[in-house]
Formats: structure tokens, C-alpha cells, sequence
């Protein structure tokens, strides 16, 4: 018996191959996409989950209220993790990490590394596989090192790295204690090496100050302990900690699990209720509608072509056939079609994968060694072919014999078919989808051309290293006079980035509730609105040059001047960092953070802050390119041991769109394919309208109708369940676009024409795809197709 069901099944995808090739087709695109969006809501899903005790590690976090609102946030004081493993039974180990680039050098190689310190619990914690090395001793001495496998490669090719020795930063020696495997791909940690936790007291990294919430912290709690009743007990500790001190906190402390951060990192009210779970579960929306478009088309073919399996029904029924063993044929068929179309899904995912993870700036991969795969593809196969082949099979196996074999069977031609609902069903999520992509696009470009209130152009920034302090004036001035650049000064931060914040200011007027005022800060010695190209309002630049006392001197941006109350801003003393600081100008506010959000409070502090960066602006009477050699020549020569990287602000300016842009492009690569397997269907389905009409249409010709009046026949039906389908989808994008948009404080209206423009698309691919075939019907030679009465 199964032996037969394959021979009928063969047979019939043999039989109508242009059918065939359309389901399979259809079919394989949707799988193909489906499995591309799976893999990546898998890798999301599973980020920091593969850890042995990943149900026992939390990562701290603090909740103030700020500015009227509370707050989460889950960078903590130094201090607060050892505390807490000092004076809570229920922790088993606690730890801290917090990110470093250093100079490391081998022999005659120089590379700047992005890495980490920790304490030596790390690894007790979290058990990253060790290619060699003792994960419970590797970060014990002070001068000891983990390296990954990759950073091993670059800096001793293929020698073996354990126990060799790395200078780092030019002064001191580490010798490695453990080599890693590269780090997952679903891991929220991102080094290349891991110093221990002694060595960044030892270069004065550390500090016991409740108040500098700098590093992640992380517990391994005991087996069986209660969060809500550890976070109860912990709740406090920084409060306790601080009390009857010059700096008392309200800040709470409270535990998340480290397995849920990655998706839930977005702060309601002091809650982690959102995040990245949000785009996951639009994806898997997406990727559920994709399926189902492609097992639509199945659907609508397989029923459209019910004529011409009619009479194989009827037969079969006669001679003795169940309906139960007709459904099992017609899903069998359908399943054996996905089987087929899965094998094409996977060379198109294999052929596209490397371009998908470029889009979506990941590592994805297909595991066929895992016998997970395995699993999961037989019962997606099963799943498809089920799902696409169900509603045929009943459809079909449900035919009376007897009118079938009397030829008084006909095809439905009711006003609401279940084949027109779902080619409605396959249109409005497409509509749906070329919507959401013009209003999202929309967003970004208007995000791109809000003004940015610095002058990007020709602005570069390098990090502090090595040497760079020490002779930053000589370098200032070399930069300078060798027309390199025409500004230079020093900051806390790139123009484009938050790297630092801070409550408690005080000014003239200030209340007890201003305490709770969190404002940005960024610091500078002098040019600091001559080289970012902010606009001043009121007052001058800080300089240090012409006046010594602007070592205290500070720049206000409008939000803070308007925060403060400040109605004469120049000249005003405030408090914070623990110093005076007098104002001497007050700029327009600038975009460093999201371009999508309002601007928020700045004070940039004079030259008794502190600098990580060396901003400058490139010379414009010469080429991008001469100045940079000019510029790497000069920081060569008073740093020597360093390797020269410089940074361009614009370049850093647009990363901030980089999340919103890749939403829009896999929303617009998406709704392409969606178009383009719904099209296919509709091909199919005109391709078998035009075949059953080829004598009606004969007729109509023979008795004078024109080519236009019989394509216009042929494709009206199809373009009404289009109109349709765009009535359905444009108040479900719109209230889908007005959710998204919510999420922004500075964005686009929702505007008409959007829709008008996505409805007009629409109609125009549907009636390209449609006609086609109508107008081969129309020119078709009437005598061949009324030959045979």
C-alpha cells in the first residue's frame, strides 16, 4: 500500500510539473526563510543559557527613582559583590567583570586587545570550556592571564600559548594560565582575554566608593535559595552601607537572572519587562506567516486543481477506498512535497546564510551533526506537510461518486470560497509588511536628518594610551602646526557616545529633590566647542591655555541650564565630583545619545575631570588622507610602542541607527519574499483560470471581444481579493507602526499616503503577475482551443 501511495504520488508531481514546481518552490522559499528566522530567535533565546549552574546565576542590579521616575540599571559599585559574598550565607560565589583594551605584546607583534578583569571565582561561575589550563586556579596570582584560543593564534601562530609570557601596556609581565575555546556565539561576555581582578587594583582600577556604579556583578547562588527571598535581604545593602556617610544612597539592590537579561534589559518603572524579546517575538511572527503563505499556496492549488483529480476520487471511492485512506494519500503527497521542498530550503539557507549573518551580525550555522537538527527537521517536514496538505485532503476526499462520475461535478464559484479567504490571508500580511517597511525606513531617514548640533565632518577621536597624557601638548601642538588638524582638545567620552553620569549637583536654588537629578557628563582642557562644532549661546569656551582658573571652568547644554533653573547660567558655581565648577558658556544642545530620544542634561567639566579620548578636526585644505598620515606620524613619534587607530565621528554617529536599520532591511527582505511566494501562487492560480476558460475564452474572441476586454475578464477577480486584502492590512499596519513609533520620543506621523502607495504596489505586482497569463490566454488562437467541440 505504500509502495502505491509513492507510485500516485510521483506520478502526479510528474504529471503537472509547472504545478509541481510552483508548490515546491513556494514551499522551499518559505521554509528557507523560516528556518534563516528560527536559527536566529534560537541563537537569541539561548543566550547565556549553556552555562552547567545557568539557573543559579543572577546578575546584580540597582533601582533609584531619578528625574520623577524610578530607574534599573545593572552596572554596580566595585565593592558591592564582595560585600555581598562577605555578608549573605546564601551566595556560593560572586564576582566582577568590567572591560579594558590594553597593549599586549609579543616578540615584535603590537596589538591593542579588548578584554576584561575578574575575579578568580570567574570561572567557577561561569565554565567556559578550557582548552588547556585549570579553569579553579587559572585567575589566582596577579600576574596571570586567560586567553582565547583566537587571541592565542595571533599573538604565538601555532605554538602552544600556555605558560608563555605577554607584556602588556609596556611595563608589565603575564604569564598564561588557561587558553579558552572562542567564545559562544550566545554569550553575553565579549573578551578576548581575562586579567585577574588584583591586577586593576594594583594599577589603581579599583575603588570601595558606593557611589561609582562602573562594573557588572554577578552571584552564584546556593541550591534552593529563593530570589525574591535573597533580593528582600539584599535590597538595602548599599543603603546600610552608606548611611550616616557625606554621600547617603537610596539605591536599592535587586538580582535578575542572568539567562533572561539578554531578552529582558529594558527598564518600566524599575522593572525588566521588555527588551530584545520584542523583536523575537515579531520574527517568529513573521516567520509564522511566511509558512503559512507557503502552505497556502499548496493549499489554493491543490483545491484549484480539484477537477482533474475528480474523477481519480470518485474511482477509488467506488472500488472500495476510505475516506481515512484518501486523507492518508493526499497528505502523504503533501508531506513527500515538503520533504522535497526542504531539501531546496536547505541549499537556499546554505547559499544565503553567510550574507543573512552579515545582515543580522551574527555567527549562525546549521548543526548537522547535532541529532537535534535531525529531529527538528523531520517534524518540520511532518509539521508543513500536514499544515499544507490538511484542508486539500479533506477538500478532495470529501467528492460524491456519483456526480463525480455522472460529470456533474463542478467546482465551487461561490462570492466567499475558502480559496479566495486565503489568498486575501496571503495578501494583507504582505500589504501588512510593505507598509511597516516604508513607515520604518520613514522613522530612520528622519532620525538621519534631525540635526545632529555638532559638525560631524572631518572629526576624528583616538584613545588615550600608553604615552598619549603625558605628552598630549606636545602632540597638540605638533597636530596643529603641522596642519594635521585646525582644533584639537581632550574629553571624557567620544562626542557620540554616554560614558558617564552622575546625581547630587548642587547650585544657587537647588532643592533636596534636584539631588535626584541625574545629569551626563563629558570633560575637556580647552576647544572643546571649537572642535566638536557645537553652537554656543551664551558666555565662551573652556581654555586653559588663556585662563588658568578654567581648569575648574564648565560648559552647560539648554536642558541643563533649563533643569537648573538658571536665568543668568554664566558665572554660576554648582557642586558635584566633589568640587566648584564656575560656567562660562552654555551650548545648544547636542545629540550623543539615541537621535531618537530628547536630549538630556549636560555638564561638560573642565580639565579637573578626567580623559580617555583626544578628539581633533582634520584640516580641510588638504585630503582625508594627508592628514592622517600627518596625524599617525605625530602620535608615532611620542608613542611609539602604540599602534595609531583613528576614529571617525560620523561613522560613530551612524552606528546609533544600526539596530532600526537592520529591522528595516530584514522587514524589507521579508516582505519581498512574502510578495514574491504570494505572486507565485496567484501565478498559479491564474495559469490553471486561463486553462479551464481557454474554450469560454475561444468563444468570446470568435464573437469579437477584444484582447483588453478578456484580460480585464481574467483578472478582476484576482485584483478584487487585492483591494480587499488592502482594506484588511492597512488598520493592522497602522496600529502595529503606532505601537513601534510609541517606543520614540522624536518620529514621523503616520501619514496617507503610505498606504495609498503600499495598495498601489500591491495592485500593480498582482496585476503583472495576473496578466501575464490572461493576455497568452487573450492572444491566443481560438481555433486551436474550440478544435476539439
Amino acid at each position: 500500500m505504500l509502495n502505491n501511495f509513492f507510485k500516485i504520488a510521483f506520478r502526479n508531481l510528474w504529471k503537472n510539473k509547472g504545478f509541481s514546481f510552483i508548490n515546491i518552490a513556494g514551499l522551499a522559499v518559505g521554509m528557507a526563510s523560516a528556518i534563516l528566522i528560527l536559527l536566529w530567535i534560537q541563537n537569541e533565546m539561548s543566550y547565556d543559557k549553556f552555562y552547567s549552574k545557568s539557573d543559579r546565576i543572577y546578575t546584580l542590579n540597582n533601582r533609584d527613582k531619578f528625574n520623577g521616575e524610578v530607574w534599573a540599571w545593572n552596572t554596580t559599585p566595585k565593592i558591592l559583590a564582595p560585600t555581598i559574598k562577605h555578608e549573605f550565607p546564601d551566595v556560593e560565589e560572586a564576582v566582577r567583570y568590567n572591560q579594558a583594551t590594553f597593549l599586549f605584546t609579543v616578540g615584535e607583534k603590537h596589538l591593542n586587545v579588548a578584554g576584561g578583569f575578574s575575579d578568580s571565582g570567574f570561572f567557577r561561575v561561569f565554565d567556559f570550556p578550557f582548552i588547556k589550563g585549570n579553569p579553579n586556579t587559572a585567575l589566582d596570582k596577579i600576574n596571570s592571564i586567560v586567553i582565547t584560543e583566537d587571541l592565542s593564534k595571533k599573538l604565538f601562530g601555532n605554538d602552544d600559548a600556555y605558560g608563555k609570557v605577554i607584556k602588556i601596556d609596556s611595563s608589565d609581565y603575564f604569564t598564561v594560565t588557561g587558553v579558552l575555546k572562542n567564545l559562544p556565539n550566545n554569550t553575553s561576555f565579549d573578551f578576548e582575554y581575562l586579567l585577574p581582578w588584583a591586577y586593576s587594583k594594583k594599577i589603581g582600577w579599583d575603588d570601595e566608593y558606593w557611589g561609582n556604579n562602573s562594573v557588572r556583578s554577578y552571584v552564584l547562588l546556593k541550591p534552593n535559595v529563593n530570589q525574591a527571598a535573597f533580593d528582600n535581604k539584599i535590597k538595602n545593602v548599599t543603603i546600610n552601607h552608606t548611611k550616616g556617610g557625606e554621600d547617603p544612597s537610596t539605591t536599592q539592590v535587586f538580582t535578575q537572572l542572568l539567562k533572561d537579561r539578554w531578552l529582558y534589559s529594558k527598564s518600566v518603572n524599575g522593572q525588566y519587562v521588555g527588551g530584545r524579546v520584542e523583536t523575537v517575538k515579531l520574527f517568529f511572527i513573521i516567520a509564522s506567516f511566511i509558512l503559512l503563505i507557503a502552505c497556502i499556496n499548496f493549499m489554493n492549488l491543490s483545491t484549484a486543481r480539484s477537477e482533474k483529480r475528480a474523477k481519480e476520487v470518485g474511482i477509488r471511492k467506488v472500488a472500495g477506498a476510505y475516506k481515512s485512506s484518501l486523507v492518508s494519500q493526499f497528505i502523504g503527497e503533501s508531506i513527500l512535497l515538503a520533504f522535497l521542498a526542504f531539501i531546496l530550503a536547505i541549499i537556499i539557507v546554505e547559499i544565503s546564510l553567510r550574507g543573512f549573518n552579515n545582515l543580522v551580525d551574527k555567527k549562525l550555522y546549521i548543526d548537522f551533526s547535532n541529532p537535534f537538527f535531525w529531529l527538528f527537521a523531520v517534524g518540520f517536514v511532518v509539521f508543513t506537510g500536514v499544515l499544507a496538505g490538511s484542508y486539500p485532503a479533506f477538500y478532495l476526499s470529501s467528492f460524491k461518486p456519483v456526480g463525480v462520475l455522472k460529470g456533474t461535478f463542478k467546482a465551487s464559484h461561490a462570492l466567499v470560497t475558502p480559496r479566495k479567504i486565503l489568498v486575501v490571508l496571503q495578501f494583507t500580511f504582505a500589504i501588512a509588511l510593505i507598509i511597516c517597511t516604508i513607515i520604518v525606513g520613514r522613522q530612520i531617514n528622519y532620525a538621519q536628518s534631525r540635526d545632529a548640533g555638532y559638525v560631524r565632518d572631518k572629526l576624528v577621536y583616538t584613545f588615550i594610551q600608553g604615552d598619549v597624557e603625558r605628552h598630549y601638548d606636545l602632540i597638540r601642538n605638533d597636530l596643529l602646526s603641522s596642519g594635521a588638524a585646525v582644533a584639537v582638545t581632550k574629553s571624557m567620552s567620544p562626542i557620540t557616545q554616554r560614558w558617564s553620569d552622575g546625581w547630587g549637583w548642587k547650585w544657587n536654588g537647588s532643592t533636596e529633590a534636584d539631588d535626584k537629578t541625574d545629569f551626563v557628563m563629558m570633560a575637556s582642557d580647552a576647544d572643546f566647542v571649537k572642535t566638536m562644532g557645537v553652537t554656543l549661546t551664551q558666555g565662551r569656551d573652556i581654555d586653559v591655555y588663556k585662563y588658568a582658573t578654567d581648569s575648574t571652568a564648565a560648559l552647560l547644554n539648554e536642558s541643563a541650564v533649563k533643569i537648573m533653573r538658571l536665568k543668568n547660567p554664566v558665572g554660576a558655581v554648582i557642586k558635584g565630583q566633589g568640587r566648584d565648577w564656575h560656567v562660562v558658556g552654555v551650548m545648544k544642545d547636542f545629540i550623543y545619545e539615541s537621535p531618537y530620544e530628547k536630549v538630556n542634561q549636560l555638564i561638560v567639566m573642565g580639565p579637573k575631570g578626567w580623559f580617555n579620548i583626544v578628539h581633533f578636526k582634520l584640516n580641510p585644505a588638504n585630503t582625508t588622507e594627508k592628514n592622517l598620515k600627518l596625524a599617525e606620524t605625530v602620535f608615532k613619534k611620542y608613542n611609539p610602542q602604540y599602534p595609531t587607530s583613528f576614529n571617525f565621528a560620523d561613522e560613530g554617529y551612524a552606528l546609533k541607527f544600526k539596530e532600526e536599520k537592520r529591522i528595516g532591511t530584514l522587514a524589507a527582505l521579508f516582505a519581498g519574499l512574502t510578495i514574491f511566494i504570494s505572486c507565485l501562487g496567484l501565478f498559479g492560480l491564474a495559469t490553471y483560470m486561463a486553462e479551464n476558460r481557454i474554450k469560454e475564452i475561444g468563444v468570446r474572441k470568435v464573437l469579437g471581444a477584444s484582447v483588453a476586454s478578456i484580460t480585464t475578464l481574467l483578472s478582476k477577480d484576482f485584483l478584487k481579493l487585492v483591494i480587499i486584502s488592502i482594506v484588511i492590512a492597512t488598520p493592522i499596519a497602522w496600529w502595529a507602526m503606532y505601537e513601534w513609533l510609541s517606543n520614540y520620543t522624536y518620529k514621523i506621523g503616520i501619514e496617507w499616503w503610505v498606504f495609498v502607495a503600499a495598495g498601489l504596489l500591491s495592485v500593480v505586482i498582482a496585476l503583472l503577475t495576473v496578466s501575464y497569463q490572461a493576455i497568452k490566454a487573450a492572444i491566443a488562437n481560438p481555433a486551436k482551443s474550440l478544435r476539439t467541440e
